[in-house]
C-alpha cells in the first residue's frame, strides 16, 4: 500500500512557490504538477476530488473504486473547506465562518488633497458664476449717467492739456471723489477707440476680475465650497451688477482692493515682508476712489489675523509692515499732488445732507441686508465649529482656535458696517449703493460659510442654500434694473441739443454733463450752467447766486438755450422754469417724453428769441 504525502510536505495546487528568476529577485510562480489525494479523497474524472460518503476508508489504505451517489450534484460542485485547508500550508485550520469578509475600504473619498479633478470642477462652476454676473451686468442699458458723462469728459479734457497744452476747463481735483489723472483718463483712452461701451466693458471685466480674486483668497482662507459660496453671493448682488456695467473708477478701485486682500491672505506663510506686495494695491484703490481709505485699517488687521502662528511676533509685524507701506505711499502721494483738496471737498470735510438715518438704514438692508445676515450667520457658524471639511480625518489636526475665529469673522462682517455707518453720520446717501459692494467683498467669505452651512454636510439641505441664492440673485435682478431706470434716456434729448448750439453760446441744463459730453466736439464744458449752482455777476459787477442767480440770469437773457429734465434737481427746475416763464426772451423748443422709476417725465428745452 502506497503511503500518502502528509499535508506539510505536499504543496497544493493554488499555494505559491518562490523561484529565483535570471535577475536574482524571486517572483510566485505555480507548480504545473496535479495534486496528490489524500485520506478521504479519490480521482474522479477531470481531476476533481469528492468526499467519501461512507466515511470508513482506511487511513492511509487505497482509494475505494465505489461511486458515491448522486443525491445532490450541487454539492460535489463545492470543494470541501477541511481539503481547502489542508492544501494551504500557511493558512492552517480556517475557525468557522462566512465563505469570504468584505476588506476595509479605505477613506478614498475622504482625502484632504483638493486633487486635479475637484479643482477643476471648481473652476468650472466658478466660471458658471462669471457667465452669470456678465449675463445680469450687460442686460443693463441706459444712456450716460451723468458722473459717466463727467469722467468721460474730463479724462478728454486731461489728455488735450497733455498732448496740446489746452487749458483745462475746470480745477477738477476740488470735487472729484477720486485723482482726476488715473481713472478718467484710462476711460478717456478707451472711449477714444471703443466709445462708451468699451468703458463699461472695462468695468465689466474689473468686477469679473474683483469676483474671481475672492474666490482666490476665500479658497486660501477655507476651501472650495466656501469659495464658491461667496462669489455666487457676491456676484448677484446691486452693486457688483451695476458697478460691472458703470463707467466710473468704483469698479477697479475694488478689484485693486480685492488684489490687496488676496496678497495679504496669500502672503500668510511667507517671510513678514512679503505682506509689503500688497500696499502698492491698496493705495492705487484708494487714489482712484478717496473712500477706499476707510477700508485700509481692516486690510491692515487681516494681515494680522492671517499671519502664521508658530511665531509670535510674525502677525503683529505683518500689520505693522503694511501699515508703515500703506502710510507711506499715502503722504509721498497727497505730497506731490494735488489730490489732497479733492479728499477734503469729497471725503473728509464733505458737507451733510438733511437724510434720515432711518432712510439710510432702509436702503442698507434693502441692498445688502440679506448677503450680510448671511455673512453674520457664517462668522457665528465658524467660531463655533472651526472644521471646514467633512473628513473624519480632519478632527486629529489642529487648526485656528476659537478666539482667533470669532476675531476673523468680527474684522469680516464689520467692514461690511463701515460705510453705513460713515454715510449715516454725513445723513446722505449718495453712492451708498456703491459704497456697499466695498464692504460686502470682506464679508463674502463669512457669507460663504453661512451658505456651506446652511447646506450642510453632503449637501444635505441643498433646497435651502438655492433658495437663498435665487432670492439674492432676484433681488439684484431687479434692484439693478430699477438703479439704471433712475436717470433718464437722453438720446432723443441730445440730438434736438445738437441743432442749435454752437462754440460761442451760453446754456443751462439740468445735470450738465450729459449735453457737455455728447456735445464735446460743438461745445466746451465751460459754456454750461448746471442747476446745481450758480455764480452770476450781472451788469453792475454784482454776485447773484442760488435762486437768486438763477433769475437774475434769465431775466437778463444770459443764456441762449434752456434744458431742464425735472429729475436730477426737481427745486431747482421750478425756480428756473418760473423765471422762463415771466421771461420775454425764451420760446418753448418743445417737451421730449421720457420714462424713468418715477413714471413719465419730460425733457424741457428753451431757446433764446
Amino acid at each position: 500500500m502506497t503511503s500518502i504525502p502528509t499535508p506539510r510536505n505536499r504543496i497544493s495546487e493554488d499555494a505559491p512557490v518562490r523561484v529565483p528568476d535570471t535577475g536574482g529577485s524571486w517572483f510566485e510562480s505555480r507548480r504545473p504538477s496535479p495534486p496528490v489525494p489524500h485520506h478521504g479523497e479519490r480521482p474522479e474524472e477531470g481531476g476533481r476530488f469528492t468526499e467519501d460518503p461512507a466515511g470508513d476508508g482506511p487511513a492511509g489504505g487505497d482509494p475505494i473504486d465505489e461511486d458515491p451517489p448522486q443525491d445532490d450534484p450541487a454539492e460535489d460542485d463545492r470543494p470541501d473547506a477541511d481539503a481547502l485547508a489542508e492544501e494551504d500550508p500557511s493558512e492552517g485550520e480556517r475557525p468557522e465562518g462566512p465563505g469570504y469578509t468584505l476588506p476595509p475600504v479605505p477613506e478614498a473619498s475622504w482625502t484632504l488633497d483638493p486633487g486635479r479633478r475637484r479643482s477643476w470642477i471648481s473652476r468650472a462652476l466658478l466660471l458658471g458664476i462669471l457667465l452669470i454676473q456678465t449675463a445680469m451686468s450687460v442686460r443693463l442699458s441706459n444712456t450716460a449717467f451723468q458722473d459717466e458723462a463727467l469722467y468721460m469728459y474730463a479724462g478728454h479734457a486731461q489728455l488735450s492739456h497733455w498732448l496740446y497744452g489746452t487749458p483745462v476747463p475746470k480745477d477738477y481735483n476740488t470735487y472729484f471723489s477720486g485723482a482726476p489723472t488715473l481713472y478718467p483718463i484710462a476711460a478717456a483712452v478707451l472711449e477714444n477707440h471703443f466709445g462708451m461701451l468699451g468703458v463699461r466693458l472695462f468695468s465689466l471685466a474689473c468686477m469679473l476680475g474683483s469676483t474671481a480674486v475672492l474666490y482666490g483668497f476665500t479658497r486660501r482662507l477655507f476651501n472650495e465650497r466656501v469659495a464658491l459660496g461667496a462669489a455666487a453671493m457676491f456676484a448677484v448682488t446691486q452693486s457688483t451688477v451695476v458697478l460691472g456695467f458703470f463707467a466710473t473708477y468704483d469698479a477697479p478701485a475694488v478689484l485693486l482692493l480685492a488684489l490687496a486682500i488676496w496678497l495679504v491672505v496669500r502672503t500668510d506663510r511667507a517671510p513678514a515682508a512679503a505682506v509689503l506686495l500688497a500696499a502698492p494695491f491698496a493705495v492705487l484703490a484708494v487714489g482712484l476712489k478717496y473712500a477706499s481709505a476707510l477700508y485700509l485699517p481692516s486690510l491692515v488687521l487681516l494681515a494680522v489675523l492671517t499671519g502664521r502662528r508658530d511665531r509670535n511676533r510674525q502677525p503683529l509685524l505683518r500689520g505693522l509692515l503694511l501699515a508703515g507701506g500703506a502710510g507711506g505711499l499715502l503722504w509721498l502721494g497727497m505730497t506731490f499732488t494735488d489730490v489732497l483738496k479733492g479728499v477734503r471737498a469729497t471725503t473728509t470735510q464733505r458737507a451733510h445732507g438733511t437724510e434720515p438715518w432711518t432712510e439710510l438704514a432702509r436702503q442698507c438692508v434693502e441692498f445688502g441686508g440679506l448677503m450680510f445676515v448671511t455673512a453674520v450667520g457664517g462668522a457665528v457658524a465658524y467660531a463655533l465649529r472651526g472644521r471646514m471639511n467633512e473628513s473624519p480625518l480632519v478632527r486629529t489636526m489642529t487648526g485656528p482656535g476659537r478666539r482667533r475665529r470669532i476675531l476673523l469673522g468680527l474684522l469680516l462682517t464689520g467692514t461690511a458696517l463701515l460705510a453705513p455707518a460713515y454715510q449715516m453720520h454725513l445723513n446722505t446717501s449718495v453712492a451708498l449703493y456703491k459704497h456697499l459692494g466695498f464692504g460686502l467683498l470682506f464679508a463674502a467669505p463669512m457669507a460663504g460659510i453661512g451658505l456651506a452651512r446652511l447646506v450642510g454636510p453632503h449637501f444635505r439641505h441643498p433646497q435651502l442654500g438655492i433658495l437663498l441664492w435665487v432670492v439674492t440673485l432676484a433681488l439684484g435682478l431687479t434692484q439693478s434694473t430699477w438703479r439704471f431706470d433712475t436717470w433718464p434716456d437722453s438720446t432723443r434729448m441730445t440730438e434736438v441739443v445738437r441743432q442749435h448750439v454752437t462754440s460761442t453760446g451760453r446754456y443751462l441744463a439740468s445735470a450738465d454733463n450729459v449735453p457737455v459730453y455728447y456735445t464735446r466736439d460743438l461745445t466746451l464744458q465751460s459754456q454750461w450752467t448746471s442747476t446745481y449752482g450758480i455764480g452770476y455777476v450781472d451788469r453792475a459787477g454784482a454776485l447773484h447766486t442760488g435762486d437768486d442767480g438763477y433769475r437774475t440770469a434769465i431775466a437778463d437773457g444770459w443764456f441762449d438755450l434752456v434744458v431742464l429734465d425735472g429729475v436730477a434737481t426737481p427745486d431747482t427746475d421750478r425756480v428756473v422754469a418760473e423765471a422762463i416763464g415771466q421771461s420775454p426772451h425764451y420760446r418753448l423748443l418743445g417737451r421730449i417724453p421720457f420714462t424713468h422709476v418715477g413714471g413719465t417725465g419730460y425733457y424741457r428745452i428753451w431757446v433764446k428769441q
